[in-house]
């Protein structure tokens, strides 16, 4: 058994399930704060029946989601010591950062969320929401900027030697706007906004189909729309922008995530999907001659530079990269498809008549959770064997007293631990889903208005049910 191997799948558990639940817990604060926003606002008892609603899911995403992080901390000093000792001075900024500009306001607002709805005015919990949201916000990038300085190193000096090498901070603002940083900061809030409101259209499309909370599920469904819509085009940009800086800041990396071997003397394709073939350096699939000159460089004719320009020691592996740049890319384009189609039935006035596309967006619930764990896998593997990038081998960056026996007996406790969770969260939230918002009976009244506001939305709801028993009657 090799400890290397071992210490790396170990991680890659770690993060990948734990990274289940921070884009969800984003994108859902967004969620929130619109909809509370909106019964601020407007006063409709709907949206404050959404607004508690979805925190009640949050809440749950948010506590398990804790839960999975903390390993990693540890993980840092029983695997990797020689890494955390080598940044330690950089990674750590970054995540005392983390802790005091974001996990302290999240978790300083989140009991007021969660419990004090009915012990506060709005206002108040509306801030607390607000906060809530820009805390997981925050959190998300200070990660980024720690990560990304892996990437692209900047603003540091080497001190000591050998084992006793490590970084220092000499520019502390450079460390944080290193080349990469934004660029990747700005693709991941994306793919967070996106995967919650997939989440939401997945649950709300489902008491469509089962025509069960209707007025709530269309308006919360509407509102995820606008935000899925908005932001899967916006990360068609976003990506183009971030694959632009990996050719300039890593084109090994480039060169992996395009199956890109030997430099031509013209343009280079762009492979739409493929299956690689490492020992032949070759590819077997589908491409666009001269695209990938023409995206990075906007000339097809210029040739980009292939692994064959990098020393075969220093030479990242292709086929995962490869796969799951492309599967991410190809989910990105379906999320553009599917939720411009939805607008358009929605322009029509047909869109909850669909029912082959609610159907479509419960399924697509899983979407975004693997286009985003898709996209860490390409980014984390492109960049080996470097852990810091050009300067730190990912083998040099083992504790040297770990064992491949400890290891393997922890990735096997991880794996039962992580599958108990995830069961508990399936369960958890499968019965949250199951029972429902409040009834709008139960909700407003604590508002003047309530009274006639709910009124009128249960006639609603009434009326449209009935309608709807008519519609299967004729049918």
């Amino acid at each position: 058994m090799d400890v290397l191997f071992l210490s790396r799948l170990q991680f890659a558990l770690t993060v990948m399930f734990h990274y289940l639940f921070p884009p969800l817990s984003i994108g859902l604060g967004l969620v929130m704060v619109i909809s509370e926003g909106l019964y601020l606002k407007t006063k409709d008892p709907v949206w404050e029946e959404a607004t508690k609603f979805w925190i009640k899911i949050f809440a749950v995403n948010f506590a398990v989601g804790v839960a999975t992080g903390i390993v990693m901390e540890f993980e840092f000093g029983t695997n990797w010591a020689t890494y955390s000792r080598y940044v330690g001075d950089i990674f750590g900024s970054a995540l005392a950062a983390e802790g005091i500009f974001a996990f302290f306001l999240e978790s300083g607002f989140l009991a007021i969320l969660v419990f004090g709805y009915d012990r506060v005015s709005r206002r108040m919990h509306f801030f607390s929401t607000l906060m809530v949201f820009l805390g997981s916000t925050f959190s998300a990038v200070w990660i980024v900027i720690a990560n990304s300085w892996q990437q692209t190193p900047a603003g540091f000096h080497i001190v000591g030697d050998g084992l006793n090498a490590r970084a220092q901070i000499v520019d502390f603002w450079q460390m944080v706007f290193n080349p990469s940083s934004m660029h990747r900061l700005g693709h991941v809030l994306i793919g967070c906004f996106i995967q919650g409101a997939f989440i939401v259209m997945s649950i709300c499309a489902y008491y469509v189909i089962k025509k069960r909370h209707l007025e709530f599920a269309k308006a919360s469904f509407k509102i995820a729309l606008v935000i899925a819509t908005v932001f899967s085009l916006t990360a068609l940009v976003s990506g183009h922008s971030q694959a632009k800086a990996v050719a300039t800041n890593q084109p090994a990396k480039m060169a992996a995530l395009e199956g890109h071997f030997k430099t031509g003397t013209n343009g280079t394709p762009l492979y739409l999907f493929g299956v690689v073939d490492e020992r032949n350096e070759t590819v077997s699939g589908v491409s666009v001659d001269g695209m990938l000159s023409r995206l990075l460089y906007n000339d097809p004719t210029r040739p980009v530079p292939g692994l064959d320009k990098v020393e075969p020691m220093n030479r990242p592996p292709v086929q995962i990269p490869f796969q799951m740049y492309h599967l991410m890319v190809g989910l990105g384009m379906l999320f553009i498809g599917v939720t411009c189609t939805a607008c358009v039935f929605w322009w029509r006035g047909t869109l909850f008549k669909q029912r082959w596309l609610m159907r479509t967006f419960v399924a697509l619930a899983v979407g975004p959770i693997i286009a985003n764990q898709a996209g860490w896998v390409a980014a984390e593997v492109g960049r080996q064997p470097w852990v810091v990038y050009g300067l730190l081998r990912t083998s040099d960056a083992l504790s040297k007293a770990v064992q491949a026996e400890q290891v393997l007996i922890s990735i096997i406790l991880f794996t039962f631990i992580y599958t108990l969770l995830l069961f508990v969260w399936v369960f958890v939230l499968h019965t949250k889903i199951q029972h429902g918002p409040e009834p709008l009976s139960s909700v407003g009244t604590n508002d003047p208005s309530g009274s006639l506001l709910v009124a009128a939305s249960v006639r609603a709801d009434r009326s449209e049910s009935m309608t709807d028993t008519n519609d299967r009657d004729t049918t």
